[in-house]
């Protein structure tokens, strides 16, 4: 029997605690799509996120074998990851995709870049898995709310002029830099637990019209408070120096390696350069936070405004008729394919250089491709070899989320 070109894959759910509960989980809704798995949905329990490639952690699993999908790309690189991704992406699935349900803050966080990851794993293996950095996209399924890079210089440094915050930044420079915001989000993270509490109450007592066109900030307080207390310097950092953006379905932000950033709610398409390397400093229990000079002296600050992280769709030129846009960020190992079809419609993709995985986040139809005709529903996830191309059709609607080389 000949090799397999495309065939269907099951993903894995994990159970963080940020994410929503029981059937309200698009993650556990998705995941339970797929017959034959075992998979059923707890009321009780909490489903985070779904993974489905090929990381070790919580990885996809090629559905008639039940087998790892690390092993079965590894058994035929050269047809199922291509030449490509084995001579320049380091011979394994270059990206790792999730569909993440948030219902609370993630971790205030960065991923860091290769160079940092290399050294943390050298160091720490068991926590740095591997040596890899993570950029990573996220487009938005439904509401989507995420404090991303920082705000714009000039909109951060009048809010340190406010005298409980003033002692963050103590030499009051006439001009901020990066450097100065670099030094407060430190202080604000390296602050003891009763310093940021007192701030915290001092802030929610001040007029909203001292806050400018940060007034949001006296909306969001109370709401992070009861997620993670009035002692979290997480929220500091988020509410003072970083941008609060609220994207809608179809929008999608991007994270650069060292790029600060915390998904608030929503569900979304998640896709990052395959990795889990990560650096925690808010949002998370005191003894899971990583160290705050560590974090801070590897921040980038190419993100300064809601057009530095906001990612804009473009028309595929994969696409032949129309029905399928690109999100392409800027790095090497991915990029995400959309397609949306209405009733009676139907769309052909190009092949692809390298592999890809895709996943039908609503609606039902068929996949012609590698000779065969493959069923489409709701949370169904596949592989498509390097070289092959492929036909959707749906008499019903349908939408694809696809990472591709």
């Amino acid at each position: 029997m000949p090799d397999q070109l495309v065939f269907q894959l099951s993903g894995t759910c994990n159970n963080y605690p940020w994410g929503k509960k029981g059937k309200e989980s698009l993650a556990a809704q998705l995941c339970a799509q797929t017959p034959g798995t075992g998979f059923q949905i707890n009321d009780d329990e909490f489903y985070s996120e779904m993974w489905f490639g090929d990381y070790p952690d919580y990885p996809a699993r090629k559905l008639d074998t039940g087998e790892p999908l690390a092993e079965v790309l590894q058994r035929n690189k050269e047809k199922l990851l291509g030449k490509k991704v084995i001579e320049k992406l380091g011979d394994q699935l270059p990206y790792l995709p999730k569909i993440l349900s948030i219902a609370k803050a993630l971790p205030l966080q960065l991923h860091p870049n290769k160079e940092l990851a290399r050294k943390l794993h050298e160091k720490d293996p068991n926590s740095f898995t591997d040596p890899n950095h993570k950029p990573e996209i996220a487009v938005a399924l439904s509401k989507f709310e995420v404090f991303a890079g920082f705000k714009p210089l000039d909109k951060i440094a009048p809010l340190f002029k406010l005298q409980s915050l003033q002692q963050f930044n103590p030499e009051q420079p006439d001009k901020w830099t990066d450097e100065t915001l670099r030094n407060v989000t430190k202080n604000l993270l390296k602050s003891s637990l009763e310093t940021v509490k007192k701030v915290q109450t001092e802030l929610s007592k001040i007029p909203k019209d001292q806050f400018g066109d940060a007034a949001y900030i006296l909306d969001l307080l109370p709401r992070l408070q009861g997620q993670y207390g009035p002692e979290d310097a997480g929220s500091l950092v988020a509410l003072l120096c970083m941008n609060f953006l609220v994207f809608e379905p179809g929008d999608a932000v991007w994270i650069p390696a060292d790029g600060i950033h915390a998904y608030l709610a929503g569900d979304i398409v998640e896709c990052m350069a395959r990795s889990n390397n990560v650096l925690n400093v808010g949002f998370c229990p005191p003894g899971d936070r990583n160290n705050a000079d560590t974090f801070a002296n590897t921040l980038t600050f190419k993100a300064h405004s809601k057009n530095d992280v906001y990612l804009p769709s473009q028309k595929s030129d994969k696409s032949k008729k129309g029905k399928t846009v690109v999100y392409r960020p800027p790095m090497s190992e991915f990029d995400m394919l959309k397609t949306d079809l209405g009733a009676g419609e139907s769309e052909e993709l190009t092949p692809s250089e390298g592999p890809g995985v895709m996943i039908v986040t609503s609606g039902k139809g068929v996949m012609h491709a590698d000779g065969a005709d493959h069923q489409l529903k709701e949370g169904f996830i596949y592989f498509i070899a390097p070289g092959v191309p492929v036909k959707f059709e749906s008499q019903d609607g349908l939408q694809i989320h696809m990472a591709v080389v």
